[in-house]
């Protein structure tokens, strides 16, 4: 239940974002929404518990919803979902997400990681790619973005973490950002 309302939380958060986000007066960011699919993905992977499956699954659903929204190719997002899942996975146990800095670091790594496996996936598959310097300074983009957003999108997850915990120490572990 926790993985499907996440999922369902972030699709709501993609929603509002693709509607919204252009019409706020942010000069430079303002055809670039944030990348909820993949700050969901690297929530998903860091927060896994007991079972990896459950994780990636909720992620490449995730990133299929993207993939709905934003007219991608089939798939490109859930795959780089997937992969920023796996990523987190792989260093839950090594990093700690505490404090805004933090928050806001990780989610710009997460979105970053998801571009940059975007266009290696695209690269390999002879998609479509845009010129070295329009691919970097949209990853810049997406990546300020981010850390603009991310701390908000990765607290709004912990608020639903805290509210599928069990007891109240795990309570206030989900809330601190703590390692489950």
């Amino acid at each position: 239940m926790r993985s499907a309302s996440l999922v369902l939380l972030a699709y709501g958060l993609m929603l509002v974002l693709g509607v919204v986000w252009s019409a706020l007066p942010i000069p430079v960011l303002g055809d670039t929404p944030p990348d909820v699919a993949a700050v969901t993905a690297g929530y998903l992977g860091l927060t896994a518990r007991r079972g990896v499956a459950a994780a990636v699954g909720a992620a490449v659903i995730t990133g299929y919803l993207a993939d709905l929204l934003a007219g991608a190719p089939r798939g490109l997002l859930a795959l780089t979902a997937g992969i920023v899942c796996v990523s987190a996975i792989g260093v839950q146990r090594r990093i700690l997400v505490r404090g805004w800095a933090l928050t806001a670091g990780f989610a710009a790594a997460t979105v970053t990681l998801a571009a940059l496996a975007s266009v290696v996936v695209r690269l390999a598959l002879r998609g479509p790619v845009a010129g070295l310097g329009t691919e970097l300074w949209g990853l810049v983009r997406l990546g300020v973005a981010a850390a603009l957003l991310g701390p908000a999108i990765i607290r709004l997850y912990r608020r639903v973490d805290a509210a599928f915990a069990r007891t109240h120490r795990e309570r206030d572990h989900a809330l601190e950002g703590l390692a489950p």
